[in-house]
């Protein structure tokens, strides 16, 4: 600090004179200051403090300053990203390119376009060169010339975005000016992708030049007279013609091999609730009457395995005929009796799987059948795709943790060898057999076989091999889209088996929980039935359904000649229409020449409508065994109302079948009939499968316009 001595010396000093050359160096100095603008921000004096209300007015002022600039920057900040995320995938779904003196040229949205290779020194297409416009006339010569080149040298590019309104529309000039504001005037097409080995993904985009505007893009306008192609059926079923009319005077014996298949029932009710009428060779009408369990009288004790009960009824579609309505029941073996299974599960993991009906079900579907068995039961898994492999060996029901561990960790991919899994299979079989037992392979596929034996003949002879070693086999079908009906059908009928097809989980509970007995433990092999009719009481007759099952004459009686089984507790039923003689329904004239005699010489069974014969093998034999019943008039009923309720309700199905089929003998029977007989006939019904297909009559009137 300066003490007060040294200022009072300092007040005592005289002021110095002024002098001119102080003045000069003073004034000096001050235009120095002014010319470097070294001058002082503050004025002289001491600088005011602001208040505490001042000092809050400015801190307040000094934030909206700020506000009003960084709102504008945070916003640019985030949009700046999002504009230019959305313009890189304009540019890659549809590359365009604009000019100011372009032509707009119209290509076709959905058509691939074919273009030849580009030649290695062909010159870049400058970005600005103008198109000359073409009339619709020439555009279709192009577009023909383009298609009628040789394929082997054309490569087929990917299909042309689609145009945009304005483009469609002629590109007027108020849709250009709303599309490009004045600037956007022309359209060029997308420059070509490069081809060949150098083509990479994206690089249609990355090849079209780069456009001053990018026209936002609009939604594809498909011409009004366009229809949309309809998906293609890759189903594989096999063609049959509905069984004929025959004369019982030329041809009374009528021999086939029962089918107790359900496979399609359900295929025919996928398709009507998806909203088609079925194709008619996916309708197989005695699969469709045999879907639904009767209560058909069975056998009294096991020495006989089933029993067989023949009615004679009215036709509900033709006052001049009748029906014969062949029943029959299996014997239904006590769960405690039941013997111990062996089953190999196979299961087709391909690609074609990869659907949610399709393995996804399986695997739940099988989940439920594990539930089912008993502990000392044994499964077994085996899986295909590009080849077979085990995933399971033979494993005791007990350890059902493992087991379904085993289901769920399947996963679908790569194409399908069918035969070396079956062979795979049958051999997993044969290792853990039980003698006097169950040993089945469970083939689960939508029958996509595309990898060895694939042929069906093939498969046939493979399976008819195996199945002499006592191992059965059963198939379950999944999908629509590439189901192969026709595969599956000819394996399982060889494999001494049975075919479902599993659409949903309640079918595939039906199936696997439900009909578990009938499904899994046979109780009659090779069973055929033969009827032959008398000339003097029948004129004519004809078989609904079994056309796939038809078998010669001589075969009946040929023990080495394949055909059905019959499960547990399985009921299997059979109806003829036939005409009486002299009912006045006959639709074949009698012959002219050489007509034979119907005369038996008085012998008692002269009044018999026809004679029913049934052959069959116990499971464990090779020989066959023959049922006979004679069919006379006291099988009969005066009128329909008077047969039971599952006879009624079976004749209900039989020409739901037949119309579904568009067959001549129910052209004229309404589905209001058919719903009108069902309906009265349901029943108990405590699965709900009968009121199931009360719903699909109606939906099957409604699609085919109640004719």
């Amino acid at each position: 600090m300066v003490d007060d001595n040294e200022l009072n010396r300092l007040r005592d000093i005289a002021a110095p004179a002024p002098g001119e050359s102080a003045k000069a160096r003073a004034f000096e100095a001050a235009l120095r200051a002014y010319d470097e603008e070294i001058i002082s921000a503050v004025t002289q004096g001491s600088v005011g403090g602001l208040r505490l209300t001042e000092r809050a007015q400015k801190l307040w002022s000094e934030i909206m300053q700020k506000k009003l600039i960084a709102t504008p920057a945070l916003a640019g900040l985030v949009a700046l990203p999002i504009a230019g995320y959305a313009t890189f995938h304009l540019l890659r779904e549809q590359p365009a390119k604009f000019g100011g003196d372009e032509k707009i040229t119209e290509t076709l949205a959905d058509k691939p376009a074919t273009l030849k290779p580009a030649e290695p020194k062909q010159a870049k297409p400058e970005i600005n060169q103008p198109l000359a416009a073409t009339e619709p006339a020439k555009d279709k010569k192009a577009d023909a010339d383009v298609e009628s080149r040789d394929a082997s040298d054309a490569l087929v590019a990917p299909a042309s975005p689609p145009k945009s309104e304005s483009t469609v529309a002629g590109g007027t000039a108020q849709q250009q000016k709303a599309l490009g504001r004045g600037v956007l005037s022309e359209i060029a097409p997308p420059a070509p992708a490069p081809t060949g080995e150098f083509a990479l993904e994206g690089s249609a985009s990355r090849a079209a030049p780069e456009s001053k505007l990018m026209a936002p893009q609009q939604p594809a306008m498909a011409p009004a007279d366009q229809i949309a192609p309809q998906e293609e059926n890759r189903n594989r079923v096999q063609d049959f013609k509905t069984n004929p009319v025959h004369a019982a005077l030329e041809d009374p014996v009528s021999t086939f091999s029962i089918d107790v298949d359900t496979a399609s029932y359900s295929f025919v009710r996928r398709s009507l609730k998806e909203g088609a009428v079925p194709q008619a060779d996916t309708v197989r009408v005695e699969e469709m009457i045999n879907y639904f369990p009767y209560d058909w009288k069975g056998p009294d004790s096991a020495s006989t395995p089933f029993n067989s009960t023949v009615s004679v009824m009215p036709t509900p579609w033709n006052g001049h005929t009748k029906l014969m309505h062949v029943a029959i029941k299996g014997f239904d073996i006590n769960p405690t009796e039941q013997p111990k299974a062996n089953l190999v599960f196979l299961i087709d993991v391909s690609g074609s799987m990869d659907e949610p009906d399709k393995l996804p079900l399986l695997k739940s579907a099988f989940r439920l059948l594990v539930s089912k068995l008993r502990a000392d039961d044994t499964i077994s898994i085996v899986t295909y795709a590009g080849e077979a492999g085990t995933v399971l060996m033979p494993t005791r029901a007990a350890e059902k943790d493992k087991i379904l561990n085993a289901i769920d960790n399947l996963t679908p991919g790569g194409s399908t060898a069918g035969e070396a899994g079956i062979k795979e299979a049958y051999k997993l079989a044969q290792q853990s057999f039980v003698k006097d037992g169950v040993n089945r392979v469970m083939l689960a596929t939508d029958g996509d076989f595309n990898v060895g034996q694939s042929d069906d003949d093939d498969l046939k002879r493979l399976i008819e091999q195996e199945r002499k070693s006592g191992v059965f086999l059963s198939v379950f079908g999944f999908g629509h889209d590439n189901l192969n009906d026709q595969m599956m059908q000819t394996i399982a009928q060889n494999g001494n088996g049975t075919a479902a097809y599993i659409d949903t989980l309640a079918e595939a509970e039906k199936v696997l929980v439900e009909d578990a007995s009938s499904t899994l433990f046979p109780i009659a092999k090779d069973v055929k039935i033969q009827v032959e009719f008398n000339p003097n009481k029948v004129s004519e007759y004809r078989l609904i359904g079994y056309e796939t099952r038809a078998l010669n004459r001589e075969d009946f009686n040929n023990d080495r000649v394949d055909a059905g089984d019959i499960g547990s507790g399985h009921s299997v039923t059979a109806i003829y229409e036939i005409t009486p003689k002299g009912s006045g329904g006959e639709q074949i004239d009698p012959l002219r020449y050489g007509q034979a005699t119907v005369n038996n010489g008085g012998v008692a069974n002269a009044d018999e409508y026809a004679f029913v014969k049934i052959r069959y093998k116990l499971p464990n034999e090779d020989v066959s065994k023959l049922i006979t019943t004679p069919v006379t008039s006291a099988n009969e009923m005066a009128s329909f109302d008077q047969a039971s309720t599952d006879q009624r309700f079976s004749v209900a199905v039989a020409a739901f079948g037949q119309k579904l089929r568009d067959e001549d003998a129910t052209a004229k029977f309404g589905y209001d009939k058919i719903m009108e007989i069902a309906t009265a006939a349901r029943g108990a019904d405590p699965f709900g499968y009968r009121s199931e297909f009360l719903s699909l009559v109606r939906l099957a009137s409604a699609l085919g316009g109640n004719r």
